[in-house]
């Protein structure tokens, strides 16, 4: 009987303070820019808009190895790392960049969305990388 007794406890952290308390580590590159991570984990940019959160990791320039059966197999993935996408960050045209992707809306984000965000990404970044691993041998060369 106690133990179907829950309580809950709502709290208000900024995005800074709620990561830090669940070991990331947090560096602001600018006033609208998160980079955060956990130990052996890869980077992800948290770039902050007027409503919303768009979460960004870097995988790297594929180009090197980039063929039409590669990116056939990235969008297909898709569909098994949702909520996350793979794409590419076009910005810079001579340094086109392999990325996942994924945004939430900033009102009354909660605990359990925000760490489902990190935990859809790492598992993505497993998947991502399998499917690349066909694709490099471990010299970095095809």
């Amino acid at each position: 009987m106690i133990d179907s007794v829950a309580i809950q406890n709502h709290r208000e952290l900024l995005i800074e303070e709620f990561l830090q308390e669940n070991e990331f580590f947090v560096e602001r590159i600018t006033d609208s820019v998160l980079k955060v991570n956990r130990t052996g984990e890869l980077p992800v940019y948290i770039n902050v808009d007027e409503n919303q959160l768009f979460f960004e990791i870097d995988l790297g320039n594929v180009s090197e190895f980039a063929s039409q059966d590669l990116y056939y197999r990235l969008l297909d993935l898709n569909t098994e790392i949702l909520p996350v996408s793979v794409g590419i960050d076009s910005t810079q045209p001579d340094d086109a960049r392999l990325v996942l992707v994924e945004s939430r809306e900033s009102q009354n984000l909660d605990d359990n969305e925000l760490m489902a965000v990190f935990n859809s990404l790492e598992i993505a970044v497993d998947k991502v990388e399998e499917v690349l691993s066909d694709y490099v041998t471990s010299d970095g060369k095809e």
